[in-house]
């Protein structure tokens, strides 16, 4: 494995998890709406997204997201020990993408969300947009060589944000590292597990799904 390939995702979760938050700061400095705001972070996600899969993705694959590395590893495109350096890189990507947009914005560098989010449709949402996420990856992907995963994946990530309860958090990295800024895009730090695990079922969910639907049977 190359140095280089751990430089594209620790930068490309680093940039997705600063747009997220950044863009949900100025969203609320820029509006009270809460419609216009959850729309301007829905349009950076879409955007950021599509961009940073393009740019990326001949590197690490761009998977910026620990549940998109997991679903790798069941379906034995990477080894173990690359999927345990990808996961805390990504990790700690999403934790400078965050701190970097709290200092962009003259908040302090390390906060701690006050945005709880336990109640179970929430959970549900988390299930279903990361399911859809890795059914889309693995999907699209086996179409024209990969070539429209970019746009496709931003596209259920930017819809997913005004279909599902939970606005489409799908990334454990970066749903921790959401705790650490008590802006817009913030969960409480005590709500983070039940996402995670919510994440991951969804990615394994997800996989299913694919599977059944690539079965000739």
């Amino acid at each position: 494995m190359k140095i280089r390939t751990l430089l594209a995702e620790l930068v490309g979760t680093a940039i997705l998890a600063m747009a997220i938050v950044g863009s949900g700061v100025m969203a609320t400095n820029l509006t009270k709406d809460v419609g216009l705001q959850l729309f301007i972070v829905a349009f950076a996600t879409f955007l950021i997204l599509a961009v940073l899969i393009q740019m990326l993705g001949p590197i690490s694959g761009a998977h910026f997201n620990p549940a998109v590395t997991l679903v790798t590893l069941i379906n034995k495109g990477i080894s173990a020990t690359t999927a345990i350096n990808y996961v805390v890189t990504q990790v700690i990507g999403a934790f400078i993408g965050v701190v970097l947009a709290n200092v962009m914005f003259d908040l302090p560098a390390i906060g701690a969300s006050t945005h709880a989010k336990t109640s179970s449709n929430l959970l549900i949402s988390e299930v279903i947009a990361t399911a859809g996420l890795i059914l889309v990856i693995l999907m699209v992907g086996k179409q024209n060589e990969g070539r429209y995963v970019p746009l496709a994946v931003a596209g259920w990530i930017g819809s997913a944000y005004f279909f599902t309860s939970s606005t489409t958090f799908a990334n454990p990295a970066v749903t921790f590292a959401r705790a650490f800024s008590d802006t817009f895009t913030g969960i409480e730090i005590n709500s983070v597990p039940g996402f995670v695990i919510a994440e991951l079922i969804g990615a394994v969910i997800g996989v299913g799904i694919a599977k059944g639907l690539s079965s000739e049977r």
